[in-house]
């Protein structure tokens, strides 16, 4: 007789079962489990899990969630054919580690069913073309690179310059749409675990959020089955016809994790010692995005890659932006200069964008990529000299209003209308006329409430002599 009554409840049913005869770290070796699978769950004596990693022809190896209490001879059986995990309309609102447990001190979390976590991502026959953009808020990205619900967007660059105040923003705006936002920390320390909940509960965004965190102290192979048990609980909702976006945050450490932890269960390792199925492993998970044909639903995936002293020619960075339709990259130096989001508009792009754009956005869109171009031009030679040609300080002039329309705040978020019609009033003025942002900002939002962004040529008009204060050039 088992002490642990789910175990002997197992034991009793006649599983399989089978023997620990090896361990090293988190790797086990099992004999006997036999009928075992790759990705079984299986279910130790004294409580602890682990999961089917390979079958052997004389053993199966198992990754265990924690060997706290296993040793040599601790007898393992199998409780799930497939590993599973908790999902339901109960999650929403919550805080909970990849094991289902509740962190926020709100009582125990009831899933409504469970789902296979390493499921197969739809095929072409089950997705239509996706076409509906998400308005993140943020203006330099909705205007130049503008996400699309059911889209994979990586977000690229170094600690410390803004992908964390970035995905807040947009975690907020689409809490506000009414989406629902899962949030997956990975082997993140706790300041960073507090600050995004404290935001969360702050601006309310919590109402309509899951966040799963696996934190820097717990378990590598939590920390590793995190993000997929994430992608799971969204797809719940996303069956349902409903529109949810995933954070993972981020892909990086979730990389390092699965590296040492195949290092350790002696895979061959590759580049940069990653394994050789590193890319299947992110590109199994990214897959599972998308817009379903039956009930329109949409899953929008968002891995977040860091891209130590903003290089993005590393193995990890190139691999993720091959599988994703797009990235954003942040950029130190446009940091360091107090470009704020430091977006590196010569390097991102949102591939799948332009499908979702007006008319009259595309063209604004075309015009303030090549009036950027000409601004950071125009900056170039305005380090070599004071004597500048008018054209040269209208390019400077207007670049720079074009850049204190894209500062936003953490707090500000502003429609697509409203962008619309700052930007396009900027480009009115041509740089030839100094404007008054601040004011053109709070006009603008209040002109666009409740209004699309249609043709605004005669609005924008308006607003230009409004927040005209004099001649620049």
């Amino acid at each position: 007789m088992y002490d642990n009554k789910a175990f002997q409840r197992l034991m009793d049913d006649g599983r399989t079962n089978g023997e620990v005869i090896s361990l090293k770290g988190l790797d086990l070796m099992i004999k006997g489990l036999e009928g075992a699978s790759v990705n079984s769950l299986i279910l130790f004596e004294c409580g602890e899990r682990g999961l089917v990693r390979a079958i052997h022809d004389h053993c199966v190896e198992v990754l265990a969630f924690s060997v706290k209490n296993i040793r040599i001879g601790t007898v393992g059986v199998l409780e799930q054919e497939t590993y599973q995990a908790g999902v339901g309309d109960a999650l929403v609102g919550r805080v909970m580690n990849v094991a289902g447990e509740a962190l926020d001190g709100k009582g125990a979390i009831t899933p409504t069913g469970y789902a296979e976590v390493f499921a197969t991502a739809p095929g072409v026959a089950e997705r239509q073309l996706v076409d509906k953009q998400l308005v993140s808020g943020v203006a330099i990205v909705d205007s130049l690179f503008p996400l699309v619900l059911g889209q994979r967007m990586a977000i690229l660059g170094d600690s410390k310059t803004g992908k964390s105040t970035f995905l807040r923003q947009l975690t907020t705006s689409q809490a506000q749409e009414g989406r629902v936002v899962i949030y997956v920390l990975i082997a993140k320390r706790q300041i960073e675990i507090d600050a995004l909940i404290q935001h969360l509960n702050t601006t309310g965004a919590i109402k309509r959020s899951i966040v799963i965190v696996a934190s820097a102290f717990e378990s590598l192979s939590l920390a590793y089955l995190a993000p997929y048990v994430g992608c799971t609980v969204g797809e719940y909702f996303w069956r349902q016809g409903k529109d949810v976006v995933v954070v993972y945050d981020d892909l990086s450490s979730h990389a390092k994790i699965y590296r040492e932890l195949s290092l350790l269960a002696e895979v061959s390792p590759g580049r940069d010692s990653y394994p050789g199925d590193m890319f299947y492993a992110h590109s199994s998970l990214l897959e599972r995005a998308g817009k379903l044909a039956k009930g329109g639903g949409t899953l929008t995936a968002l891995p977040v890659v860091l891209t130590p002293n903003d290089d993005i020619t590393s193995y990890l960075s190139t691999s993720l932006m091959s599988i994703t339709d797009g990235q954003i990259i942040f950029d130190q130096d446009n940091f360091r200069r107090g470009v704020r989001p430091a977006v590196n508009v010569g390097l991102s792009v949102s591939r799948v964008g332009g499908r979702v754009q007006s008319p009259e956005w595309k063209t604004l869109t075309v015009n303030l990529f090549r009036k950027l171009a000409d601004y950071r031009q125009a900056a170039e030679f305005a380090q070599f000299g004071s004597e500048l040609a008018a054209q040269t300080q209208a390019d400077l002039a207007l670049g720079r209003s074009v850049y204190e329309i894209y500062r936003q705040t953490p707090q500000e978020l502003h429609s697509v209308t409203a962008q619309y019609l700052m930007l396009a009033t900027v480009l009115a003025g041509g740089g030839k006329v100094t404007i008054n942002i601040p004011l053109l900002k709070k006009l603008a939002t209040e002109r666009a409430a409740g209004k699309p962004a249609e043709d605004w040529s005669q609005e924008v008009q308006q607003l230009l002599a409004q927040v005209k204060v004099g001649v620049s050039v």
